[in-house]
């Protein structure tokens, strides 16, 4: 993440955890699938951009070993400081203004940073920079223009009020910087900054626990927020939290775009 006075989602707030423990259990499968590919093991030197929780950070620990480093980095490492311990370090870093926390990494990776920040080519030039040659970038972000609906199967009141509050959301985001549609364009940024071998691939959670897990803690951690911007009403997000509570509301996250390359 990036210093701004901007950004909705503090890693501070109870709501945060909640939030971290439902993106692991979304994405964390599509983002080790996709390091395994590249086949990290034992003695690799990894930099986890924007850390966030420790979920991805302790799995890169198990892989590299008591030979390998990783380096986990954010402008608040208050959630991850329980993963300090060999081979893992964190660092409190602003990718978009700071120097890379190293070099030669066989890996960089960065999960849902990129679009929140405001200097987002400057940070992607960091991390390629910090590659060793032959090294990967591995930069998964979401696309949330994509998917305007959050409940894709749009029928009557309670799903017209669901996608008119994750309107409203999005419209916080992008008015404080966030790039709604930056995941499209990471295949073409990735070629033109250099890389080799771009690809890249798209995961569409539709419904699972863990979506409205995620939906019910990000509204109450920005309900203030959305109230203030005059386009919903404490009313609104009162019956929204208790229809996601009921449990019959199939609620999609925006596609993660993941894409990767490899370093010359």
């Amino acid at each position: 993440m990036t210093r701004t006075d901007g950004y909705l989602l503090d890693n501070r707030q109870t709501e945060a955890g909640q939030r971290f423990d439902a993106l692991a259990t979304l994405f964390d499968p599509t983002t080790f699938r996709h390091i395994e590919q590249f086949g990290i093991g034992s003695g690799w030197r990894c930099w986890e951009v924007g850390v966030g929780g420790t979920s991805v950070v302790s799995w890169l620990a198990k892989k590299v070993g008591p030979t390998g480093r990783v380096v986990a980095t954010d402008i608040d490492t208050s959630r991850a400081a329980s993963a300090t311990r060999a081979p893992v370090e964190v660092r409190v870093h602003d990718v978009g203004a700071d120097e890379p926390p190293g070099e030669g990494f066989d890996l960089v990776h960065a999960r849902l940073v990129l679009s929140h920040v405001p200097q987002r080519e400057r940070a992607l030039q960091s991390m390629i920079r910090a590659l060793r040659a032959g090294g990967r970038l591995l930069i998964e972000d979401a696309d949330p223009s994509l998917q305007p609906l959050l409940w894709p199967d749009e029928r009557g009141t309670e799903q017209q009020l669901a996608s008119r509050l994750r309107h409203a959301f999005r419209q916080l985001l992008a008015e404080r910087g966030a790039d709604l549609a930056y995941g499209r364009r990471l295949p073409r940024l990735l070629r033109e900054a250099g890389l080799r071998q771009v690809e890249a691939d798209a995961y569409f959670p539709i419904t699972s626990p863990a979506c409205a897990t995620l939906e019910s803690a990000t509204v109450r951690q920005v309900r203030d927020q959305l109230v203030e911007a005059g386009q919903v009403t404490a009313q609104d997000i009162d019956r929204h939290l208790a229809n996601v509570a009921a449990g019959a509301m199939d609620l999609a996250t925006a596609p993660l775009i993941s894409v990767w390359g490899r370093k010359p």
